[in-house]
């Protein structure tokens, strides 16, 4: 059995990544996700990777599209500030199908805001936050031990798909600590093989090309159609949820992340009342969990959105759930202390039960 470590999440998203093979880091300081580049620095000497603090969060994220076309694995991290500056990028990678991992350890803004834990990235993340119109794979994880799995996983989809990935923490997560089990990566067996790659004619007999330009007539619509058939099997193949006490609930609770940690705890305080409440929580929120959404209403007619934010996921809950069922919102904008804590929650949830 392996052994437990205690880490901080930001700490076991460098080390899946690192496990997971990737061996390039571009990236800049921000707080509160700067334990993930101060870790890969001090570890990638001894795998023999390549870590480079950019001169900019945009310089790292483009140096992430040359190592990416190059067929390396490789990935950026930074906060929500810095991931926006990053949304250009982020565009023409997505645009080139490139692979690649971008990590957003959210903090409160809008603007310069502050280090507070926040979820008012979820737009930006799951709507494409930059021009043009595609999506990339946004895995949010609720716990120290699926930052570690879930950035493996993202490096999977991500080059199975040829689609950037995304892990969408927050500071909650990437600051605390607590125990992990690291495993071996496990490559799937049915990766394609990156015969795309650009690194020169002659190693591989053949001109190869990756760009996001296609000014032929009619190119950029075929180009456009088939990187939406791509998003489309996303939502077939790749979506992840956890859902817990569905079978009988009569109010579901859908939350992400840190604050569907704080909604468990009430969710157990709710059912030791002998409420029927249940949670269905996305761990994929590109591709959201829609599917899950309708059946669990088929039964449970209301839903409590939790978001630590004025309102972002609750808009995808509506668009997904039974046309019967009622939708309800309870939301924290961030700021110093805005955390949620159980009992509040479990306060809310007498609320919408009984209403």
């Amino acid at each position: 059995m392996s052994k437990r470590l205690f880490v901080k999440g930001n700490e076991a998203v460098a080390m899946g990544a690192i496990e997971a093979g990737c061996r390039f880091y571009f990236g800049y300081p921000i707080t509160p996700q700067s334990d993930i580049p101060e870790y890969i620095s001090r570890e990638f000497p001894k795998v023999g990777g390549t870590f480079i603090q950019a001169e900019s969060e945009i310089a790292s994220i483009n140096m992430l599209l040359g190592a990416s076309a190059c067929g390396e694995r490789a990935m950026t991290s930074s906060s929500s500030p810095g991931i926006s500056l990053k949304q250009e990028g982020i565009s023409y990678m997505a645009g080139s199908e490139l692979p690649g991992l971008i990590v957003n350890i959210c903090r409160s803004g809008p603007g310069l805001g502050g280090i507070d834990a926040s979820q008012a990235d979820y737009f930006q993340s799951v709507k494409g936050g930059g021009h043009g119109g595609y999506h990339i794979i946004v895995l949010a994880p609720g716990s120290v031990q699926e930052m570690y799995d879930l950035t493996m996983l993202a490096f999977d989809l991500s080059d199975r798909y040829r689609v950037p990935a995304m892990i969408l923490g927050d500071s909650v997560l990437g600051q605390m600590k607590e125990a992990m089990t690291p495993h071996p990566y496990e490559p799937p067996v049915d990766l394609p093989e990156k015969d795309w790659v650009v690194t020169g004619k002659g190693a591989h007999g053949g001109q190869r090309i990756v760009k996001s330009l296609y000014l032929g007539d009619g190119e950029l619509e075929a180009h456009n159609w088939r990187l939406h058939a791509k998003y489309a099997e996303l939502k077939e193949k790749e979506v992840r949820y956890e859902g817990v006490g569905l079978e009988d609930a009569e109010l579901v609770v859908t939350a992400f992340g840190s604050t569907a940690r704080i909604a468990k705890t009430a969710i157990r305080m709710a059912r030791d009342e002998g409420l029927r409440v249940g949670l269905l929580r996305p761990i994929t929120v590109f591709p959201f969990p829609e599917q899950a959404f309708l059946q669990a209403t088929e039964t449970a007619k209301r839903v409590l959105c939790i978001e630590l934010n004025a309102g972002q996921m609750v808009q995808d809950v509506r668009l997904s759930v039974d046309r019967d069922a009622e939708v309800f919102f309870y939301g924290r904008p961030p700021g110093a202390g805005s955390l949620p804590t159980p009992e509040e929650l479990l306060e809310q949830i007498r609320k919408y039960y009984k209403d």
